[in-house]
């Protein structure tokens, strides 16, 4: 380590330049190459994936996606079949049927010869008969009169349409109710969606990150120091960012994996640059030269970033155990995102602190340092006085901080994992608007219907499935069915049937699942015919229920690996036992903050994260992968400098005060960053990434300040030296790894070997009573 550091000292210019031009080579790729995101949680095998599949094999036409229009006319304006408001619609639907990139539009009027370009004899742009619909409305128009839609398709799909070319699509629509009074139009689906952002690109980022500095130039009061661990974290993530929509075209990405790695790469990014940043400028005040303090911050806190950082990139690549291609993309991403921040860290930052020199100090304490000389030990102030008065009541104190917990973990059990759609949107959106006109007017599963699809061989299954749309009609909770449509060739039918609930309701997937358990088999006995059911509940239903029955595989690894590097670490049994149960702690309660957030809707709306809603079905693989790499680095950091105290005295009530009072402030220092930097991903206008905001948020927030500086000290207290036991057989089997090495680093002297979990905010670092600390901390 001192060795790196040492060469990216002494060559910090060509560091730089190497960086920066990464940075911008990277970025340009991706810029001339374009992204190539996923949204697609469809899982082979299952049933909803058995649909998608025969859809585009035997029904390509049917398989892309659309949008739709809705119209609504308040009490008092009359109904939507007024001459007025079918004179209006009628033009409106004609001009958009003009439009390019729209390849058909299906209305309630009957048929409207389209007037533009693509007009004139394009039936195939304006449905079946050369128009916008059939005769009749078609089913278009609810039951009380007040409300209908049209159906716009587009000649792409979603994901490949430009948001220009959709806002054209919805110009045009709000056309229609300019100088109507009493009509509300609005335009729901994917392609409409693409129109919506809450808030200029990247606030989020530039918010957290603002945040972030303030409170770095409140622990430095210089502005250069300030700069530098946000100008690493930021090259570090932003190549990270750019390489992600590269590996796009090379295996599949979620559409929110480049946010989400963002989200995690600022937070540890700079937080594992104060540590480094801290340890320098400690060293400048003991009297240390630049070269030789960052030298000696690089050999000392670099390696316990490269362990946080290896930590928190294992597990993440913990979700390959799933053997999802959706989650795989995603955990290599923010693994890589992670990655690259350590290499910054430990490459970068010290090229820039040579640049700096002696700025990495504020005035005060250079005029101090040429004045008094170096500086010899620093009182521990509040983070002293809390660790004192943990010692006195660990009972208490850990009793209030379970508590916490448990109450906070406790909306959990009630965790409803499903879809997320545009009814959680917000109230403001166009698109929740006519998802809310749609299921005012025809019933709130209209959004969701789902798709039966036939794979048939003969007359007699095709009489068998159209027997079946009828005998769906009598089934509880189906509001509706299609008569049976068979069409591809003869050997493919469809179905479709709205049910009487919403898509993300209970009810809904409890009606798939009497479908595939009980209706289906009884249509199909004794015939070749073979339903699958699809739709909107029944795909995320069967990603669920996929990711629920591998959830404990998981769990198991990431817990597993953590336990067995804590051991390698502390060489204890009780550390990694209650690191494991404290980590749990942390995703429990932070996913009771998540579930009465998003699923309860307690304080949603408000915080302009639209309604109510269940859980995305990969938020808990994903968050339990960044918290239990997250836990891990605060779990080190605090118990290592017990680990070495009690190695001095071999006496539990010192080493623990001991080590909460040298360690505290860095602790707080670093959550207080990731959760302004989390918090400020609500921002984003994404409900999925504001999920993980408040969900990370709150897991940092309660890991740093209830569980790390109250619960655990509190517990090692109460179990006194049972903290430390090792059996002996154990003892003599695992291998002694240290960190970090003794007499590393240019320029050795007193200060050399202190254990990285030392480092911390402005004057930590040193027990008051007991002089430097020094020894290394033996860590994996």
């Amino acid at each position: 380590m001192a060795a790196l550091a040492r060469w990216c000292l002494r060559r910090r210019a060509l560091v730089i330049v190497l960086w920066l031009a990464a940075f911008a080579g990277v970025a340009a790729a991706a810029a001339v190459t374009g992204s190539a995101y996923s949204n697609d949680y469809d899982i082979p095998g299952t049933d909803s994936s058995k649909v998608s599949a025969l859809m585009e094999r035997r029904l390509p036409d049917r398989a892309g996606d659309s949008d739709t229009i809705v119209w609504h006319t308040a009490d008092g304006a009359g109904t939507v079949r007024a001459p007025g408001v079918e004179r209006r619609m009628t033009a409106v639907l004609r001009q958009v049927a003009d439009l390019p990139g729209v390849a058909s539009v299906t209305g309630p009027y009957g048929a409207v010869p389209a007037t533009g370009p693509y007009g004139a004899g394009d039936t195939g742009r304006l449905g079946g008969s050369g128009g916008l619909g059939e005769a009749g409305d078609n089913g278009r128009i609810s039951a009380d009169g007040h409300t209908a839609y049209a159906t716009v398709v587009f000649r792409k799909p979603a994901a490949d349409l430009g948001a220009a070319e959709v806002r054209r699509v919805l110009d045009t629509v709000r056309t229609a109710a300019s100088g109507a009074k009493g009509l509300q139009v609005e335009m729901g689906g994917a392609g409409a969606g693409l129109t919506e952002r809450t808030g200029p690109a990247h606030l989020s980022e530039a918010i957290g990150v603002a945040v972030a500095a303030v409170v770095l130039f409140l622990a430095f009061g210089s502005l250069a120091a300030t700069l530098l661990p946000i100008a690493t974290a930021l090259i570090g993530v932003g190549t990270a960012y750019a390489a992600i929509g590269l590996l796009g075209h090379a295996m599949t990405i979620a559409d929110f994996a480049p946010m989400l790695g963002m989200l995690i790469g600022l937070g540890v990014g700079i937080d594992y640059a104060l540590f480094i940043v801290t340890r320098h400028r400690k060293g400048l005040r003991r009297g240390l030269s630049v070269e030789q303090a960052a030298q000696r911050a690089v050999a000392t806190s670099g390696r316990a970033v490269v362990f946080a950082g290896a930590t928190v990139c294992l597990a993440l690549l913990g979700m390959l155990v799933l053997r999802l291609s959706f989650l795989n993309g995603v955990a290599v991403a923010a693994a890589l995102t992670v990655a690259l921040t350590v290499a910054a860290s430990l490459t970068l930052l010290p090229a820039l602190l040579g640049l700096i020199g002696m700025r990495a100090l504020n005035r005060r304490e250079r005029v101090r340092l040429a004045e008094r000389g170096p500086e010899a030990a620093a009182s521990q102030g509040l983070c002293a006085r809390w660790a004192l008065y943990v010692e006195r009541r660990p009972k208490l104190l850990g009793a209030v901080a379970a508590a916490l917990i448990a109450v906070l973990a406790l909306p959990t059990f009630s965790l409803h994992l499903g879809t997320s759609d545009q009814g959680n949107g917000s109230s403001a959106s166009t698109t929740r608007r006519a998802y809310d006109l749609l299921a005012e007017g025809f019933g709130p599963g209209f959004n969701g219907p789902l798709t039966l699809i036939g794979s048939m061989d003969g007359a007699d299954d095709r009489m068998a499935f159209t027997q079946l749309s009828e005998t769906l009609r009598t089934i509880h909770g189906v509001a509706s069915v299609s008569a049976a449509d068979l069409g591809g060739g003869g050997d493919t039918g469809v179905i479709t049937v709205v049910p009487t609930t919403a898509p993300q309701s209970r009810d809904t997937s409890d009606l798939v699942g009497r479908l595939r358990s009980e209706v289906l088999p009884r249509a199909e006995e004794g015939s070749s015919l073979r339903v699958y059911v699809g739709g909107l509940t029944a795909g995320y239903d069967d990603f669920a229920a996929v990711i629920v029955s591998k959830l404990p595989l998981f769990v198991g690894v990431v817990v597993a690996l953590g336990c067995v590097l804590l051991l390698l670490a502390f060489r204890s049994i009780g550390i990694p036992i209650k690191a494991a149960v404290m980590n749990v702690a942390a995703v429990a309660s932070s996913f009771g903050v998540v579930v009465a957030i998003f699923q309860w809707g307690w304080g949603s709306e408000l915080l302009g994260l639209g309604r109510a809603g269940p859980i995305e079905p990969f938020l808990p693989v994903i968050m339990v992968s960044v918290l239990f790499g997250l836990s891990m680095d605060y779990q080190v950091f605090l118990v290592s400098r017990m680990y070495e105290e009690w190695r001095r005295t071999r006496d539990n009530r010192t080493a623990v005060r001991v080590g909460l009072a040298e360690t505290g402030r860095v602790i707080n220092s670093a959550a207080v960053i990731m959760i302004a930097v989390f918090s400020a991903f609500v921002l984003s206008g994404d409900r999925i990434i504001a999920m993980f905001g408040i969900g990370l948020a709150a897991a940092v927030a309660l890991d740093a300040f209830v569980l790390r500086t109250l619960l655990v000290p509190a517990l090692m207290h109460l179990l006194g030296g049972a903290n430390w036991w090792l059996p002996g057989w154990l003892e003599r089997l695992l291998p002694r790894i240290s960190i970090e090495s003794e007499g590393e680093g240019e320029g050795a002297g007193e200060d050399e070997g202190v254990g990285d979990a030392a480092v911390g905010a402005e004057g930590d670092g040193e027990d008051s009573a007991s002089g430097p600390v020094a020894v290394p901390v033996p860590l994996p």
